[in-house]
C-alpha cells in the first residue's frame, strides 16, 4: 500500500520544504512511496534547480508580491495559481522504479494519461527523444517557461501541453514535481517572462478548465488517485504528514527555501 496526501493550498516555501521532506524520509523506509496533491496560497513562481533567476522578471515579481521559490528539481520556471500540483516520492533500489530517469518518466505519465483519459479526454504522452509538435518547440525550446517546451514523457492533448513535470533523483530514491493548470493567467506570464503580449505566447498553451469547462478539482483528484492505483496495482490510502515529514519541512524551509541564498544562488 502507498500514500496519498492531500495537503490543499500551502506557501511556496512551504509546498518545496515538505516535497523534500516526504521524499527524505521515503529514501529512508520511514514511509512508503507517496502521492501528494496540493495548490499555493497565492500565486507564485518556482523556478528549476539549475535554472538561472535571471530567465524570468524578478523585479516584477518582488514588485507584486509573487513569492518566488527555487524547485529541488529540475526544470523551467512555472507560475502557479489555479492548479493541482502533484509530487511523487519512491525509492529507486529495487522495484519497478528502479530502472533509470526516462523509464520511471513513462510509467508516472501512464498514470496520468490514465486520469485524463478517465476525464473523457484523449492524451498523448511523448515518448521519443526527438522534438515533438516540431513547430512550437523549434520556436520555443529555449523559453525559460516549462509550459512553452514539450519533453519526454509529458502529455499533451490536442497538440496542447496540460501537465509539465521535472525530477530530482538520488542513488536511492526519486522526486517527481509536476503542475496541471486549470486556467492559465496569461497576462501575469507574459509579465514574468517579460514577453511583449500574450500574443508572444504560444497556442499549445493552455488549462484544463478550458478544455472541460466543468471540471471540479474533486473529480481531477479523484482521477489521479484512482489511476495511479490502478496503474501501479496498489492502494492509495488517504494520509496526513508524518511529525517526522513536518520537523524536516519546517527545517527545510527555514535554511533553504525561504533563503535568498537557494532561491538566487544562479
Amino acid at each position: 500500500m502507498w500514500r496519498f496526501i492531500d495537503t490543499g493550498l500551502c506557501s511556496a516555501s512551504y509546498n518545496m520544504a515538505l516535497d523534500e521532506a516526504i521524499a527524505t524520509v521515503v529514501r529512508k523506509n520511514n514511509a512508503p512511496p507517496t502521492l501528494r496533491l496540493y495548490g499555493w496560497d497565492m500565486p507564485s513562481i518556482s523556478i528549476g534547480c539549475f535554472q538561472k533567476i535571471n530567465d524570468i522578471d524578478s523585479d516584477y515579481c518582488i514588485e507584486k508580491h509573487i513569492p518566488l521559490v527555487r524547485r529541488p528539481t529540475g526544470g523551467r520556471a512555472i507560475l502557479h495559481s489555479d492548479e493541482i500540483t502533484y509530487s511523487f516520492s519512491v525509492k529507486t533500489t529495487s522495484g519497478i522504479f528502479s530502472r533509470g530517469l526516462l523509464d520511471s518518466y513513462k510509467k508516472i505519465s501512464r498514470a496520468f494519461s490514465l486520469a485524463f483519459s478517465k476525464l473523457g479526454l484523449t492524451p498523448d504522452i511523448k515518448l521519443f527523444k526527438e522534438p515533438c509538435h516540431a513547430s512550437l518547440i523549434t520556436r520555443h525550446s529555449r523559453s525559460p517557461s516549462c509550459f512553452q517546451s514539450i519533453s519526454y514523457g509529458e502529455i499533451t492533448i490536442q497538440d496542447k501541453k496540460i501537465i509539465g513535470s521535472a525530477q530530482k533523483r538520488w542513488t536511492d530514491g526519486l522526486l517527481q514535481q509536476g503542475s496541471i493548470p486549470y486556467i492559465v493567467d496569461k497576462n501575469a506570464m507574459a509579465k514574468v517572462f517579460r514577453l511583449e503580449s500574450v500574443h508572444k505566447l504560444p497556442e499549445a498553451l493552455t488549462g484544463l478548465k478550458e478544455i472541460i469547462p466543468e471540471l471540479t478539482i474533486d473529480e481531477l483528484k479523484n482521477a489521479i488517485r484512482t489511476s495511479f492505483e490502478e496503474t501501479f496495482d496498489t492502494r492509495l490510502i488517504p494520509s496526513f504528514p508524518s511529525h517526522e515529514e513536518v520537523s524536516l519541512a519546517e527545517e527545510f524551509e527555514v535554511k533553504k527555501y525561504l533563503s535568498s541564498q537557494w532561491n538566487f544562488q544562479r
